[in-house]
């Protein structure tokens, strides 16, 4: 599963949905084409707002926030709920919580 988790400053991304096989996994698929599109929109739009860090070992992602201008927080919102659409169609491969 998937799990992301959402905090005031830093949004991790942590796991596999294990939906289907590596290479086939339309849920893993989805979750890294929306997070990909948004860490670059912000990147052209608004530079050194954020920190984007990977582990492979750990499969876990990392963005964190520096900057809360407007337009970074729409675009990181806007991602949340892309992943909280995902979650309503697949429940047993992700998981968003926000605290």
């Amino acid at each position: 599963m998937i799990k992301v988790n959402v905090e005031k400053e830093k949004i991790e991304i942590i796991g596999h949905s294990n939906y289907d096989d590596l290479g086939k996994d339309i849920v893993c698929s989805a979750v890294s084409s929306i997070m990909i599109t948004t860490i670059n929109a912000i990147d052209k739009l608004e530079l050194k707002s954020l920190e984007y860090k990977r582990d492979e070992n750990k499969s876990m992602s990392t963005i964190i926030i520096k900057k809360n201008d407007k337009i970074t927080l729409k675009l990181l919102e806007n991602m949340i709920e892309l992943f909280k659409s995902l979650e309503k169609d697949y429940p047993k491969n992700i998981k968003v919580k926000e605290s």
